[in-house]
Protein backbone atom coordinates (compact mmCIF):
# COMPACT_ATOMS: atom_id res chain seq x y z
CA UNK A 1 0.00 0.00 0.00
CA UNK A 2 1.33 3.42 -0.96
CA UNK A 3 0.70 6.21 1.55
CA UNK A 4 1.18 9.96 1.07
CA UNK A 5 1.67 12.05 4.22
CA UNK A 6 1.20 15.81 3.83
CA UNK A 7 2.65 18.21 6.40
CA UNK A 8 2.69 21.99 6.44
CA UNK A 9 6.34 22.64 7.30
CA UNK A 10 9.71 20.81 7.21
CA UNK A 11 9.84 20.29 10.99
CA UNK A 12 6.64 18.22 10.80
CA UNK A 13 7.98 16.26 7.84
CA UNK A 14 11.16 15.49 9.76
CA UNK A 15 9.15 14.30 12.77
CA UNK A 16 7.33 11.82 10.54
CA UNK A 17 10.39 10.58 8.65
CA UNK A 18 12.32 10.01 11.88
CA UNK A 19 9.77 7.32 12.71
CA UNK A 20 9.48 5.60 9.34
CA UNK A 21 12.04 6.99 6.89
CA UNK A 22 11.24 4.69 3.96
CA UNK A 23 7.71 3.41 4.50
CA UNK A 24 5.82 6.57 3.53
CA UNK A 25 6.06 9.39 1.00
CA UNK A 26 6.13 12.64 2.97
CA UNK A 27 5.36 15.98 1.31
CA UNK A 28 5.72 19.49 2.71
CA UNK A 29 2.59 21.10 1.30
CA UNK A 30 2.67 24.56 2.85
CA UNK A 31 0.57 26.38 5.43
CA UNK A 32 -3.20 26.73 5.10
CA UNK A 33 -5.92 24.81 3.28
CA UNK A 34 -5.29 26.31 -0.18
CA UNK A 35 -1.58 25.46 -0.23
CA UNK A 36 -2.27 22.02 1.22
CA UNK A 37 -4.94 21.26 -1.38
CA UNK A 38 -2.78 22.44 -4.28
CA UNK A 39 0.26 20.43 -3.18
CA UNK A 40 -1.78 17.31 -2.44
CA UNK A 41 -3.64 17.50 -5.74
CA UNK A 42 -0.40 17.87 -7.67
CA UNK A 43 1.14 14.87 -5.89
CA UNK A 44 -1.92 12.70 -6.51
CA UNK A 45 -1.95 13.63 -10.20
CA UNK A 46 1.62 12.34 -10.56
CA UNK A 47 1.48 9.18 -8.44
CA UNK A 48 -1.32 6.78 -7.49
CA UNK A 49 -1.77 6.49 -3.72
CA UNK A 50 -4.00 4.25 -1.63
CA UNK A 51 -4.24 6.61 1.35
CA UNK A 52 -3.46 10.24 2.19
CA UNK A 53 -2.67 11.45 5.72
CA UNK A 54 -2.70 15.10 6.80
CA UNK A 55 -0.26 15.27 9.71
CA UNK A 56 1.37 17.81 11.95
CA UNK A 57 0.95 19.76 15.14
CA UNK A 58 -2.06 21.84 16.15
CA UNK A 59 -4.08 23.33 18.95
CA UNK A 60 -6.08 21.17 21.33
CA UNK A 61 -9.50 21.99 22.75
CA UNK A 62 -9.35 21.76 26.52
CA UNK A 63 -9.82 19.51 28.40
CA UNK A 64 -10.46 17.04 25.57
CA UNK A 65 -6.96 17.17 24.10
CA UNK A 66 -4.31 18.54 26.46
CA UNK A 67 -0.90 19.76 25.34
CA UNK A 68 1.22 16.78 24.32
CA UNK A 69 -1.79 14.64 23.39
CA UNK A 70 -2.32 13.08 20.00
CA UNK A 71 -5.59 13.46 18.06
CA UNK A 72 -6.90 11.28 15.24
CA UNK A 73 -9.75 12.88 13.31
CA UNK A 74 -13.20 11.33 13.28
CA UNK A 75 -14.26 14.21 11.01
CA UNK A 76 -12.15 16.71 9.09
CA UNK A 77 -14.14 19.94 9.28
CA UNK A 78 -13.83 23.29 7.51
CA UNK A 79 -14.74 25.28 10.59
CA UNK A 80 -14.94 28.74 9.01
CA UNK A 81 -16.16 27.95 5.48
CA UNK A 82 -19.58 29.56 5.42
CA UNK A 83 -21.29 32.83 6.25
CA UNK A 84 -21.99 34.99 9.27
CA UNK A 85 -25.62 36.05 9.53
CA UNK A 86 -27.69 37.96 12.11
CA UNK A 87 -29.04 34.56 13.20
CA UNK A 88 -25.56 33.05 13.54
CA UNK A 89 -23.03 31.14 11.49
CA UNK A 90 -24.14 29.06 8.48
CA UNK A 91 -21.90 26.40 6.96
CA UNK A 92 -21.89 25.74 3.22
CA UNK A 93 -24.42 22.91 3.51
CA UNK A 94 -26.88 25.27 5.16
CA UNK A 95 -26.20 27.79 2.41
CA UNK A 96 -27.08 25.16 -0.17
CA UNK A 97 -23.73 24.43 -1.82
CA UNK A 98 -20.53 22.53 -1.16
CA UNK A 99 -19.50 20.51 1.87
CA UNK A 100 -17.74 21.39 5.06
CA UNK A 101 -16.62 17.98 6.35
CA UNK A 102 -14.92 14.78 5.24
CA UNK A 103 -15.16 11.44 7.02
CA UNK A 104 -11.98 9.37 7.34
CA UNK A 105 -12.30 5.57 7.15
CA UNK A 106 -13.71 4.92 10.62
CA UNK A 107 -12.29 1.51 11.47
CA UNK A 108 -8.80 2.52 10.39
CA UNK A 109 -8.93 5.86 12.20
CA UNK A 110 -10.18 4.20 15.37
CA UNK A 111 -7.49 1.52 15.11
CA UNK A 112 -4.80 4.19 14.81
CA UNK A 113 -6.24 6.09 17.77
CA UNK A 114 -6.17 2.91 19.84
CA UNK A 115 -2.64 1.96 18.77
CA UNK A 116 -1.26 5.41 19.54
CA UNK A 117 -3.35 6.29 22.60
CA UNK A 118 -4.84 9.22 20.74
CA UNK A 119 -8.02 11.17 21.31
CA UNK A 120 -10.55 10.32 18.59
CA UNK A 121 -12.66 13.32 17.61
CA UNK A 122 -13.31 16.07 15.06
CA UNK A 123 -10.37 18.15 13.89
CA UNK A 124 -11.25 21.64 12.70
CA UNK A 125 -9.50 23.31 9.79
CA UNK A 126 -9.27 27.08 10.20
CA UNK A 127 -7.70 29.77 8.05
CA UNK A 128 -7.05 31.96 11.10
CA UNK A 129 -5.67 30.29 14.21
CA UNK A 130 -7.81 30.86 17.29
CA UNK A 131 -6.30 33.42 19.66
CA UNK A 132 -9.07 34.31 22.12
CA UNK A 133 -11.22 32.52 24.65
CA UNK A 134 -14.37 33.84 22.96
CA UNK A 135 -13.39 32.35 19.59
CA UNK A 136 -12.47 29.03 21.22
CA UNK A 137 -15.84 28.89 22.96
CA UNK A 138 -17.67 29.76 19.73
CA UNK A 139 -15.93 26.98 17.80
CA UNK A 140 -16.49 24.45 20.57
CA UNK A 141 -20.19 25.31 20.70
CA UNK A 142 -20.57 25.13 16.93
CA UNK A 143 -18.67 21.84 16.67
CA UNK A 144 -19.52 19.68 19.71
CA UNK A 145 -16.74 17.29 20.67
CA UNK A 146 -14.07 19.14 18.68
CA UNK A 147 -10.66 17.87 19.75
CA UNK A 148 -8.16 19.98 17.80
CA UNK A 149 -7.72 22.72 15.24
CA UNK A 150 -5.12 23.10 12.51
CA UNK A 151 -4.88 24.78 9.12
CA UNK A 152 -4.45 22.11 6.45
CA UNK A 153 -6.60 19.02 6.98
CA UNK A 154 -9.66 20.06 4.98
CA UNK A 155 -7.53 21.17 2.05
CA UNK A 156 -5.75 17.81 1.97
CA UNK A 157 -9.09 16.01 2.28
CA UNK A 158 -10.65 17.99 -0.58
CA UNK A 159 -7.78 17.09 -2.90
CA UNK A 160 -7.90 13.44 -1.86
CA UNK A 161 -11.66 13.30 -2.40
CA UNK A 162 -11.24 14.66 -5.93
CA UNK A 163 -9.13 11.57 -6.68
CA UNK A 164 -11.29 9.15 -4.70
CA UNK A 165 -8.51 8.45 -2.19
CA UNK A 166 -9.31 7.93 1.53
CA UNK A 167 -7.85 10.47 3.95
CA UNK A 168 -6.85 10.57 7.61
CA UNK A 169 -5.75 13.45 9.83
CA UNK A 170 -3.34 13.07 12.76
CA UNK A 171 -2.43 16.02 15.00
CA UNK A 172 -0.09 16.32 17.97
CA UNK A 173 -1.17 19.08 20.34
CA UNK A 174 1.39 21.85 20.86
CA UNK A 175 -0.88 24.41 22.53
CA UNK A 176 -4.35 24.96 23.91
CA UNK A 177 -6.97 26.48 21.60
CA UNK A 178 -7.69 29.89 23.10
CA UNK A 179 -5.75 32.98 24.16
CA UNK A 180 -2.49 33.18 22.24
CA UNK A 181 0.41 32.57 24.63
CA UNK A 182 3.56 31.45 22.85
CA UNK A 183 5.36 30.92 26.14
CA UNK A 184 2.99 28.02 26.82
CA UNK A 185 3.51 26.31 23.48
CA UNK A 186 5.28 22.95 23.54
CA UNK A 187 6.24 22.48 19.91
CA UNK A 188 9.15 20.16 20.63
CA UNK A 189 6.98 17.89 22.75
CA UNK A 190 4.31 17.83 20.06
CA UNK A 191 6.80 16.95 17.34
CA UNK A 192 8.10 14.15 19.56
CA UNK A 193 4.56 12.86 20.00
CA UNK A 194 4.12 12.93 16.23
CA UNK A 195 7.25 10.83 15.77
CA UNK A 196 6.07 8.34 18.38
CA UNK A 197 2.67 8.08 16.68
CA UNK A 198 4.08 7.37 13.24
CA UNK A 199 6.37 4.75 14.70
CA UNK A 200 3.23 2.82 15.69
CA UNK A 201 1.38 3.27 12.41
CA UNK A 202 2.92 0.64 10.08
CA UNK A 203 1.25 -2.43 11.67
CA UNK A 204 -2.15 -0.73 11.52
CA UNK A 205 -1.71 0.35 7.91
CA UNK A 206 -0.42 -3.08 6.89
CA UNK A 207 -3.64 -4.64 8.15
CA UNK A 208 -5.83 -2.19 6.22
CA UNK A 209 -7.33 -3.63 3.05
CA UNK A 210 -8.50 -0.34 1.57
CA UNK A 211 -12.15 -0.86 2.53
CA UNK A 212 -13.91 0.52 5.59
Amino acid sequence: MRVLVVTAVPAERDAVTRACPAALDVLVGGVGPAAAAAATGAALSRTPYDLVVSAGIGGGFQPTAPVGALVVASRIVAADLGADTPEGYLDVEALGFGRSAHLPPERTARAIAEATGAVYGPVLTVSTVTGTAARAAELAARHPGAAAEAMEGFGVAEAAAQQGVPVLEIRAVSNAVGPRDRSAWRIGDALGALTDAFGKLPPVLESWNGHD
